[in-house]
């Protein structure tokens, strides 16, 4: 008996990047301000770096860099610990929920894309690195922009978020898929792609509108020929590690991709 799956089930998305928030601004800006008010400076590409992982393990991740944990001693005298962590997470916290709103715009494309998937009767899920309560102010706005998918787990509703594959596999659970092979995994972040693979799914980079390029929506708008490519070898060698199935430009251009993923597994391949 044949038990290879021949069909595909069901695309989980991640939201900051991938379906909302061009550019993944809204936790990179407000992680820079939350390390302000430890007297800590942090740039932009450094706030980048763990992108994807649940919030305090971002941090957790940030302070485990070198020059940022020098910055922490030399203010406070001893090197940052989980309770250091902790504290500059509750700051972040609200920041974030304050701030979230402002940066959850839909991407080009995505509205259309998850009609286009509703069509082809796929079961959508989504994750996210943002906590539940978080989560819930980027529905509201997802909602208001066209976007309603009912199947979201938020990093602090799994006992390990990324890279570990909890967020992804839970979501196969509440979709009822038969095979996590008939599963695809959309993200714009390393650790997003590499929870997708260690969920034995397909996995689908997004190289312009999210983390690895960190392009706002006019910046990309701006592009040409030549800055386009070179901004897509950019994030082509930042997921390198993850090594996504597939890569492309923004969720707009998913259709293809799932159509190519659909034709492999009915000639009996798995990711």
């Amino acid at each position: 008996m044949n038990t290879l799956p021949t069909r595909l089930e069901a695309v989980i998305f991640d939201w900051a990047g991938t379906l909302v928030d061009f550019g993944s601004f809204a936790p990179t800006q407000v992680f820079v301000e939350a390390f302000a008010q430890f007297g800590i400076t942090l740039s932009l590409p450094q706030a980048r770096g763990p992108m994807g992982m649940g919030k305090w393990d971002h941090i957790r991740a940030l302070c485990n860099q070198a020059e940022i944990a020098r910055q922490y001693q030399e203010r406070f005298g001893v090197l940052p610990d989980d309770d250091a962590v902790t504290a500059i997470y509750e700051r972040f916290l609200p920041m974030q929920l304050e701030k979230v709103a402002e940066y959850s715009e839909v991407i080009p494309g995505a509205v259309e894309v998850l009609g286009e998937i509703a069509r082809r009767g796929l079961k959508v899920g989504s994750c996210s690195g943002y906590p539940a309560s978080v989560m819930r102010r980027v529905l509201e706005r997802a909602r208001a922009g066209g976007i309603a998918i009912e199947q979201v787990v938020a990093s602090d509703e799994v006992p390990r978020a990324r890279p570990a594959p909890a967020m992804a596999l839970q979501n196969a659970i509440a979709l009822g898929v038969d095979d996590v092979a008939g599963c695809v995994k959309v993200d714009d972040t390393c650790v997003g792609i590499e929870e997708g693979r260690r969920a034995g799914m397909w996995s689908v980079g997004l190289m312009l509108s999210g983390n690895a390029a960190g392009l706002s929506l006019p910046m990309w708008q701006a592009l040409n020929a030549t800055t386009r490519s070179q901004a897509r070898e950019r994030a082509r060698q930042a997921f390198a590690p993850a090594e996504p199935h597939y890569y492309i430009d923004t969720v707009a251009e998913l259709p293809g991709v799932l159509g190519d993923i659909a034709t492999r597994l009915a000639h009996g391949e798995r990711p």
